[in-house]
Formats: structure tokens, C-alpha cells, sequence
């Protein structure tokens, strides 16, 4: 396998605070959950590329490339590259060429579930196999991590079932994976900890791998199986991750729970809270809606409520709007978002219903684009040249061999290329990388992190011994 870690990483500063993603690094902060992360990553086996997806408000974007390609540059065994504002206009272009008719916000650095897309776009575009996400206010906690991310990929329970797309799961500050519960009188009717925990204790008990009701984006491994033929939703407000698994089980696919592959969370400052309680009443009133539109379509399977017992079943069902207003109402007496809350609580519900109602059908209507569009940007190496050509760290440029260049790039002849580019994005708008020479170049080297590290040939994914099935075997299956 071919796997590449995927790190969304979010960056905002104080004045556009309000605004921002949750777990946002700002960019006043001297420590980085980045630079953890990508520490934590040192130590893990088989690391052949680790691409940075960076999303910032316009204003910072700048700055906030800055400080990611200098954290990034500390770590040239992990051939980073990041793909920021320059990036994703190329890959735009380039969408826009293969799907002209594709709303241009569903594969983006905008938006929790487009900008997964855009990782699986990466991924695509450069040749991996398998497309493993992490966040980046997350560690990685042992060597086999990307073991443990590719264990039982491709291989089929003993009921004849592919694994196709897995989830692990992250520990709290406490070493937990239970949700903390919430015992707070404004939120007695939205906790969703017993629930959560229920369920979490059956996937703990059971064996290795089992079918899962819950998705840890954080956590996330996709083989090309699954993410070449289903996308994540651009339309839904948050929990993108949870999503995937309904849309998978809309094309008979499933998500399994691994329940020895897990992360540490050390999540940052957060954003409002009034702000992320609305994205969430219109997130579950919206997968509810969207749930009884794909039940009238012919040709999708049907995902109930009841199949997704005991979490997040209650979240999808008719019970969301009156706890979404008894919430609204409480919280905007017991906490000092008085106004928020109360707007929530007056037009929130009403709001989201009627959102719902007109995003409905979105996502499949753009999912019918994506199997052709993923088929047309395949392994591209033009593109994929442009993209590290310019992702690359200019730092980690200069100070590796036109060597092991070649091996970041993929291949002997264009290392001499990428290294007479004094300015990536001049090269790029004109044009001066030669093609044909890309063209034949080797196929994608795995092993770039012992390359760059002058450690000699590439190496196999997979070590000597190392517990991982082999292709067809079948998998423990507690379902």
C-alpha cells in the first residue's frame, strides 16, 4: 500500500476569532498543536508523505503559510507538503476542467467536509492508495501507527464484506475514550454521552474489527475503494466524519471500527459556543432530512435511524428540534450568550428546517460527479509535479540532495528540474517544468522519508513480521 497521512490544519487571529473553525491554532500562539503533531509522527514506521492541508481567513493566510512551512521544514523525514491558497487554485483549474458543471465550494479550503474532499483529491492526484487522516491536535501514539491505519484494508470479513474505510478512535486528556458526561441543567436534553459511550463500550468489547456507527475524522483511513467512489458532504455545517458513514452505506459500503488503532487529543482555545451549537441543530436536522430524500431514491439503500442505534440514531430522529429549542432556551438563561442563544431559540430550528429542506438532495447530485472526476486526476504527474513543485517547503528544498528530491517528486530526471526553481509559482505560471520528461519518470518511490534522510533505498511499506493480513484474508467480524 501506498498510504498518505492528511493533516487539515486551522489557523485564525484574534480579530477574526469569531469566524473560525473549531480548534484553530492562532497565530499568536508560540507552540503550535502542528508541531506536536507532526513530532508525534517522527516516530511512526513507513511514513511516505504527510500533506498539510492549511485553511485561514484571507487576511492571515499569509502568515499562517509562514508558520506552517517553517514548522513543516523541521520535519523533512515526513516529506511534508502543504497545500494552501496557491494549491488549491491549481487544483480548482483542474477540477473545473474535469467536472465543468461542479459547484466550485464541494472540493475546497472552505468548508469542514470540502476541504476532506480536497485532502482526497491530494491523494488522488499523487497516486496513494490509501488516504489516512489525522487532525493536527492530535498525537500519534506508537511506531505502528500507519500499521494499525492500513490493518485489515482490502481484506473481507467472514461474511464476504470489504474493508474499505476504517475508524479508530482518540483518547482524552484523561486517557479515555468515553465521553465526559454532562451532568449541566441546559444541557440535560443535548449530551449525546450516554449514547456515545453505550455504544462505544460494545466496539471496545468486540473483536478487532467490527462494523462501525461512529467515525473519527481525526482517526480516519480510506482506502482508493471507498474514497474514488463517495465524498464527503460539503453541504453538512459539521461532524463531516459521521457523515462519510452514511453516505458509504448508501452504496452498500460500510466504515469498521478499529478498536486497537487510537490517537491522544489535545484539542486548543475553542470558538463560541452558541456558534457551534447551531452549526450542530442545523447539521442533525439537515442528515435527517437527507436521510428520508435518499430513502425515495431507487438504487440507494436504506439507512434508518434505528440502524444507527444507540448513537447517533436519536440525532436523526423527529425528538432533535424540540431538544434543539429546550437547549437554546436554557443556555440562553445560564450562560452569557443571552442574545445567540435566544435567536437560536426563536429562529434556529425554523431556520435549519427550511435549509434542510433546499440542501436536501445537494450531495447526490454532486456525488454522481465524483467517481468520474477522482478517475480523471488519477496519478496525474503533470499536476502532481506543479503540486509538490509548489507544496514543498522551500526550505527542505534546499537543504536535501537533488537526489532525494528526485525521490519526493517521483522520479531521477526531475529532481534537476525542481531543483533550478528558484521561485516555484514563476516556474509554474511559466510553464518551465518540462512535461515529457515527467512523464517518464519512475513510478511514485515509496519510502521518501528514508530518501530524503540519505538513508539509502526506498523501503517496503510493510516490515518484516509486522502483524498485518494479507490481501483476501478475512477479518474478525462481531456484526
Amino acid at each position: 500500500m501506498n498510504p498518505v497521512i492528511v493533516i487539515p490544519s486551522y489557523w485564525t487571529d484574534e480579530a477574526h476569532a469569531e469566524g473560525a473553525y473549531d480548534h484553530a491554532t492562532y497565530l499568536s500562539d508560540e507552540r503550535a498543536e502542528l508541531a506536536r503533531c507532526l513530532e508525534s509522527l517522527e516516530q511512526v514506521r513507513g511514513v511516505i508523505r504527510t500533506c498539510i492541508l492549511l485553511v485561514a481567513p484571507d487576511e492571515v493566510e499569509v502568515e499562517a503559510r509562514r508558520r506552517v512551512d517553517a514548522i513543516a521544514s523541521e520535519h523533512p523525514g515526513l516529506a511534508p507538503v502543504v497545500v494552501g491558497a496557491p494549491e488549491h487554485a491549481r487544483l480548482r483549474e483542474a477540477v473545473a476542467l474535469a467536472a465543468p458543471t461542479l459547484p466550485g465550494d464541494c472540493v475546497s479550503l472552505r468548508g469542514y467536509g470540502a476541504i476532506r474532499n480536497l485532502g482526497l483529491l491530494v491523494a488522488a492526484v499523487l497516486g496513494h492508495d490509501v488516504c489516512v487522516f489525522m487532525d493536527d491536535d492530535e498525537l500519534a501514539l506508537d511506531d505502528t501507527f500507519l500499521l494499525d491505519a492500513v490493518y485489515g484494508l482490502g481484506n473481507l470479513t467472514r461474511q464476504g464484506e470489504p474493508i474499505v474505510a476504517k475508524s479508530g478512535y482518540f483518547l482524552n486528556e484523561h486517557g479515555s475514550c468515553y465521553a465526559a458526561a454532562d451532568d449541566a441543567w441546559c444541557d440535560r436534553d443535548w449530551n449525546k454521552a450516554a449514547e456515545f459511550n453505550e455504544w462505544m463500550r460494545q466496539a471496545m468489547t468486540a473483536p478487532r474489527i467490527s462494523r462501525s456507527n461512529h467515525v473519527c475524522g481525526g482517526c480516519m483511513a480510506l482506502h482508493a475503494e471507498a474514497f474514488t467512489r463517495v465524498a464527503f458532504d460539503p453541504y453538512i455545517t459539521r461532524g463531516e466524519d459521521t457523515d462519510y458513514l452514511i453516505n458509504m452505506r448508501f452504496y452498500g459500503l460500510d466504515v469498521w471500527f478499529d478498536n486497537r488503532w487510537r490517537v491522544e487529543h489535545r484539542p486548543p482555545r475553542t470558538t463560541v459556543p452558541s456558534r457551534r451549537f447551531a452549526q450542530n441543530v442545523y447539521r442533525w436536522i439537515y442528515e435527517r432530512a437527507k436521510l428520508q430524500f435518499a430513502a425515495s431514491i431507487i438504487g440507494f439503500n436504506r439507512v434508518t435511524p434505528s440502524s444507527l442505534m444507540p448513537y447517533p440514531g436519536t440525532w436523526v430522529s423527529p425528538a432533535v428540534d424540540e431538544n434543539a429549542r429546550k437547549t437554546a432556551f436554557r443556555r440562553a438563561i445560564a450562560t452569557n450568550e443571552h442574545a445567540a442563544y435566544l435567536d437560536i431559540w426563536r429562529h434556529g430550528i425554523s431556520d435549519a428546517r427550511a435549509s434542510a429542506e433546499a440542501s436536501k438532495s445537494r450531495y447526490l447530485a454532486f456525488q454522481t460527479w465524483w467517481p468520474a472526476l477522482m478517475e480523471a486526476l488519477w496519478d496525474r504527474r503533470d499536476l502532481g509535479l506543479e503540486l509538490l513543485a509548489s507544496g514543498i517547503p522551500r526550505a527542505i528544498r534546499e537543504q536535501v540532495t537533488p537526489e532525494a528530491t528526485a525521490y519526493i517528486v517521483g522520479g531521477g530526471e526531475a529532481a534537476e528540474a525542481l531543483w533550478a526553481m528558484a521561485e516555484p509559482d514563476e516556474a509554474i505560471a511559466g510553464k518551465d517544468v518540462d512535461l515529457e520528461v515527467m512523464s517518464a519518470v519512475d513510478e511514485a518511490v515509496e519510502g521518501v522519508a528514508s530518501a530524503v534522510s540519505g538513508e539509502g533505498p526506498a523501503q517496503t511499506f510493510f516490515d518484516e513480521g509486522a502483524e498485518v493480513p494479507e490481501a483476501g484474508a478475512e477479518t474478525e467480524d462481531a456484526s
